[in-house]
């Protein structure tokens, strides 16, 4: 039987829920840190005057979003196999954060989002009633959103829609997600007159992050270009935690606690 082969760049799968889904992306990237120093995995640094791990997160979670299967690559300084890191992770992640996969990737490699799907559990009488306000929904020629970050406009967000599903448990929405713009499951949520749930406490779940270099050839691609936008007269108040709720798709790719990682 041939040996896991060991490399200097490991691409983990993992899975962030329970409380641990309040967490921000900022404070997950420190905890991040914490634990590869305590696992004693020998990770790459950035320059400059205050280094941080080479770790990039391929897209970041909404605040309260559970992630099933969320994407992270960490450069190291010695070579160990994947699973040696997934195992000394798995030893000192606190209580919601799993790492279910792992595996050695080119130091080229890149884990760039393609697509992200998300689940929203709704009662089954809502359910029942929703699929002809989806369909009503995807049939616009376009669909609008507001926005006030980075500054006030409304996004015609139908492009990144690439399905809307109902399911007798609740709404599956499968968006893609661009360096130049994207959907976010929250508003879709709301423009299908599902505001009320997500106040009452429902937790949405992204169960898939697509990575454009895991996936085969397909039919279908993300929209090109930047999105439609037109001016927003009356700015809406932040929604409860949008400052945690970076912008969709490469706006927030490479982050770290002091800035973008620089390759």
């Amino acid at each position: 039987m041939l040996a896991e082969p060991s490399g200097e760049k490991i691409r983990l799968r993992f899975r962030k829920d329970g409380t641990l889904r309040l967490l921000s992306h900022l404070d997950l990237m420190r905890c991040a840190e914490r634990m590869l120093r305590r696992a004693e995995v020998p990770f790459k640094s950035t320059a400059g005057f205050h280094p941080t791990p080479r770790l990039v997160f391929a897209l970041s979670l909404p605040l309260g979003v559970v992630g099933a299967n969320e994407v992270v690559e960490i450069e190291l300084t010695s070579p160990l196999t994947a699973e040696d890191v997934r195992g000394r992770l798995n030893r000192q992640a606190p209580p919601g954060l799993v790492f279910t996969a792992a595996r050695t990737v080119d130091m080229k490699a890149s884990a760039v989002p393609r697509r992200a799907v998300y689940f929203l559990p709704l009662p089954p009488d809502r359910a029942a009633s929703l699929p002809p306000v989806v369909a009503e929904l995807l049939a616009r020629d376009k669909i609008w959103a507001d926005r006030i970050r980075p500054k006030p406009r409304r996004v015609n967000v139908k492009p990144y829609i690439r399905a809307a599903t109902v399911r007798p448990d609740g709404l599956v929405l499968d968006l893609w997600v661009t360096g130049t713009g994207g959907a976010k499951a929250d508003e879709i949520a709301r423009l299908l007159g599902l505001g009320d749930v997500l106040d009452a406490g429902a937790v949405v779940e992204r169960t898939d992050l697509e990575i454009h270099d895991e996936t085969p050839p397909a039919d279908d691609a993300p929209p090109a270009g930047p999105p439609e936008t037109a001016p927003l007269e009356h700015a809406p108040a932040p929604a409860a935690g949008e400052e945690d709720d970076p912008a969709v798709g490469a706006a927030t790719w490479g982050m770290s606690p002091n800035g973008p990682v620089v390759e």
